[in-house]
């Protein structure tokens, strides 16, 4: 694959992984309130702005950045980026999703 290639997939799964924990991360506080939360910064933000504004803030920042690094050609860092974000949101946010029913 094309360093090109990797690079444009990466920031693309990278988005995906983005739009997911938002998604899980707005279903969790809707479900059982911003306390589930476990960065402080953004518990903060939902209840000073709500959890939508603020968790579209912090995920629109997290792509922008996302961006800078891709356009820098950090694909590598993008790609590292993207997985830690599916083992320390997406899985503990399923598990507790699936665990919970």
């Amino acid at each position: 694959m094309s360093q090109r290639r990797f690079g444009d997939l990466a920031v693309l799964l990278f988005f995906g992984v983005q739009f997911l924990d938002g998604l899980l991360t707005y279903l969790g506080v809707l479900t059982w309130g911003t306390s589930i939360e476990a960065n402080p910064i953004i518990g903060a933000a939902m209840v000073q702005f709500g959890p939508g504004t603020a968790l579209a803030a912090a995920k629109l920042a997290a792509m922008g950045f996302g961006i800078l690094l891709h356009l820098q050609l950090f694909h590598t860092a993008v790609a590292i980026l993207t997985g830690f974000y599916v083992a320390v949101s997406i899985v503990p946010w399923t598990a507790l999703f699936l665990l919970s029913r």
